[in-house]
């Protein structure tokens, strides 16, 4: 796990209420660097009074800070880190050291660890920020990256939602238009009725008139419809139904040939043009007579409609 902004700090030498300080007030690592920077000559006590704490409890206490140099005659001690070999000033570092790492190994050494010298300090602090600055940088390319194919997979589903949108209009579109086709098939049908209907009214009326005048005058009844002789009924023509269409196809140069029932229409015709094409069908044009299907009312009209059966040949563009 990749230590905090605080740790980091406190491996550099910085002590851990100054570090924790900067940390609080700028919420990030290079704001911390430059605040310690900036307040490097001045004391926890001058930046905080309230929460100052006297430099002899620190150093008992707080593993960050560093300890003053031995008194003649005192016993250099210091704590050694037997699994990855590291020194520390204090038994409060090597307790922080063993909670980062999960080492459980240490030893004491008779060994004084000098506090850092300014120089030092200023050569870890420009290391850090050296290694920030990579780390920051590799961050924007992975984050460009990463950018990048958020924009690809949004372009790629605007892409569908829209193709989506239109085959859903172009159907509605079909429907709506053979929906008119049904509806002025349904007038027409009604209209004849209502034909009809007047044309069985009036020769009502005609045979009853005839049939009133018959009487006033003594006359004989003319005989009803169902009695008189009736003309031999025509033979009626034989006709041809065909129920398929088969459709000579002309794609860029190339000719393919294909059936469909009478009643597919051009919109389905198209369909199955683009799956073998790939490309997308604008028009059908009839080569003779000629005549150019395109739009979705066309579309909307069956092959038998168009006038297509029993075959025909198409430039589809």
């Amino acid at each position: 796990m990749a230590p905090s902004d605080l740790e980091q700090l406190i491996e550099f030498g910085f002590a851990r209420d100054m570090a924790a300080m900067a940390v609080e007030k700028t919420g990030n690592l290079q704001g911390a660097l430059e605040w310690l920077e900036t307040n490097q000559d001045k004391t926890i006590e001058q930046i905080n009074a309230e929460n100052a704490i006297t430099a002899a409890a620190s150093a008992e206490t707080d593993a960050s800070i560093e300890p003053p140099a031995l008194k003649e005659g005192e016993i250099a001690k210091s704590m050694v880190c037997d699994e990855c070999g590291k020194k520390f000033r204090s038994m409060a570092q090597a307790e922080f050291h063993a909670e980062k790492t999960e080492h459980t190994n240490f030893s004491e050494s008779t060994e004084e660890i000098a506090p850092l010298t300014e120089e030092e300090k200023k050569q870890r602090l420009d290391e850090l920020r050296a290694k920030m600055a990579d780390k920051k940088a590799k961050q924007a390319l992975l984050d460009k990256e990463e950018q990048k194919k958020n924009e690809k997979i949004r372009m790629k589903s605007t892409r569908e939602i829209q193709d989506a949108k239109e085959d859903l209009a172009k159907k509605e579109q079909i429907k709506a238009a053979a929906a008119k086709r049904q509806e002025k098939l349904n007038d027409i049908a009604a209209k004849n009725k209502v034909k009809e209907k007047i044309a069985a009214d009036k020769e009502q009326r005609r045979l009853k008139a005839e049939q009133q005048k018959a009487e006033r005058g003594g006359q004989a009844l003319p005989p009803k419809p169902s009695m008189a002789a009736q003309a031999p009924a025509p033979v009626p023509k034989t006709e041809i139904v065909h129920t398929e269409a088969r459709l000579r196809l002309r794609i860029r140069g190339d000719f393919i040939l294909k059936t469909f029932p009478a009643e597919t229409t051009l919109f389905e015709v198209a369909e199955a043009v683009k799956a073998e094409n790939i490309n997308p069908v604008e028009s059908l044009t009839l080569t003779y007579p000629k005549k150019t299907f395109s739009g979705p009312v066309d579309f909307g009209k069956t092959l038998k409609e168009a006038g297509l059966v029993p075959s025909a040949v198409l430039i589809v563009q």
